[in-house]
């Protein structure tokens, strides 16, 4: 069988850019090894954790969230098999979903593992056998895996991922998070949240990295607060199952128990199987493929996006990738601002991302201003009964762009969309603070701060 395009990885990168190649009248064939399209994002990624932080939530609010609100609630009780039943009804009904939009664009779909057989040409195993396909471009879209620590062995039951801890059966008495950045600290939230005794070692000496210092100093405060332990700047050396414990080793300091034990210390690009080297692919020293500005690998006419590639390992950014490859087929012309795109840890509060950071524009010697807003002097925020928080702007001294905008507060995540926005279309803080607010509403902490850049915040 031969088609225009054939998109290897039916996660977000890989459906994203079938789906567009089709919009655009290309012949398209997607590859796809698990059961149902979505990738690790849907499948046990961002959705399932998503679902799980909002039920987590709600138990919270129930067990002691409500009373200030004049609400009395009596005997909570925890179903923990109804809440997995739900995360995966969602799962399930949004995989269906992308597989109904795979056929609406006429997308050929292919179950089974893809293999780089020669130019053009990929053979797909699946269950019913091997089948050679060919095409004139094919997109590497296969996401990532997580990455493990040496001595650290995940055996599945009580040493495991996101994968495992997405699923435990029951709360775990003590958990033990190996890792403080997105992952660890959303799912470190969940089990803290449904009653666990939650550890988080990490070896650096913060929590998040990579998001904004003043942001995540305030988080680690935060999360304190909600009953989270934290041991930052330790080196974690080895874990091993004695009985019904997990005997985490860390390098200077007494070993730590607990019944369980999440890794979270990040993703490395999944390449296995694909036959890069055979295909003549060049890998970069993190395990990457190299491409270049227009996504092209080392290999003529095969491409790669998403977590294959440099940059955050974000299902937005694989999808504007995806989006961005296969429109220069077409038009000509593909681009991602990269500057642009957010970043949000899903926790209470939510803390989201925009552009640069302070110490990013130290380093780069960039001279800037900085408005902040706090969450506590928000009416909207007041009434929802969360306040704690800011909103915190970076523009540039000379010419008031706005650099970065950094949120840690009530639906943060969904807030820092008018930041990308304002980073995409290169708009100043005065742009921002000129652009009316609806009262009450959270969005007025953004408006504040972009006002307090020049020091003339109305409401602090």
């Amino acid at each position: 069988m031969t088609f225009d395009l054939i998109v290897i990885g039916a996660g977000p990168g890989g459906y994203v850019a079938s789906i567009r190649a089709a919009q655009l009248g290309l012949k398209v064939a997607c590859i796809e090894k698990e059961s149902l399209p979505g990738g690790t994002c849907l499948r046990v990624g961002c959705i399932p954790s998503k679902a799980l932080l909002e039920s987590s939530e709600k138990y919270v609010d129930l067990v002691n969230g409500l009373e200030e609100h004049g609400i009395e609630v009596g005997d909570v009780r925890l179903n923990l098999h109804k809440m997995m039943q739900r995360k995966e009804r969602i799962v399930e009904t949004l995989s269906m979903g992308v597989n109904g939009l795979l056929r609406k664009n006429k997308v050929k779909y292919f179950h089974g593992t893809a293999r780089l057989e020669g130019p053009g040409k990929v053979l797909v195993t699946g269950a019913s056998g091997k089948t050679a396909i060919e095409a004139n471009r094919i997109i590497l879209a296969t996401g990532s895996r997580p990455t493990f620590l040496p001595g650290v062995e995940p055996d599945g039951q009580r040493i495991g991922t996101s994968n495992e801890a997405l699923g435990y059966e029951e709360v775990p008495p003590r958990l033990i998070v190996i890792g403080a950045g997105y992952i660890g600290m959303e799912l470190g939230s969940v089990w803290n949240r449904l009653g666990s005794e939650v550890t988080v070692l990490e070896y650096l000496d913060r929590i998040l990295p990579g998001m904004d210092f003043d942001l995540s100093e305030a988080a680690l405060k935060i999360f304190e607060k909600q009953g989270m332990k934290f041991n930052l700047g330790c080196r974690v050396t080895g874990a091993r199952t004695e009985g019904e414990e997990v005997i985490v080793e860390c390098k200077g300091q007494n070993p730590v128990k607990a019944d369980r034990v999440l890794l979270a210390v990040g993703r490395k690009a999944n390449t296995e199987g694909l036959n890069l080297s055979g295909a003549g692919i060049e890998m970069n020293e993190r395990g990457q493929i190299e491409v270049d500005d227009h996504f092209q690998t080392s290999a003529e006419n095969v491409y790669a996006i998403g977590d294959l590639i440099r940059g955050p390992m974000l299902a937005h950014k694989a999808e504007e990738e995806g989006i961005a490859c296969v429109e220069q087929f077409v038009n000509g012309y593909g681009h991602v601002n990269y500057n642009a795109i957010p970043g949000i840890v899903y926790t209470h509060p939510e803390i989201a991302s925009v552009g640069k950071t302070e110490e990013q524009l130290r380093e780069e010697r960039v001279t800037y201003n900085k408005g902040e807003f706090p969450f506590s002097a928000n009416g909207r925020a007041r009434a929802l009964g969360s306040t704690e928080g800011k909103v915190k702007i970076l523009a540039d001294r000379k010419t008031d762009r706005i650099l970065g905008v950094h949120i840690i507060g009530p639906r943060a995540g969904d807030l820092i969309a008018e930041a990308a926005i304002a980073i995409e279309f290169s708009a100043s803080a005065e742009d921002l603070a000129r652009s009316i607010h609806a009262h009450p509403t959270l969005a007025e902490a953004v408006r504040e701060a972009a006002l307090a850049v020049d020091e003339r915040s109305i409401h602090s």
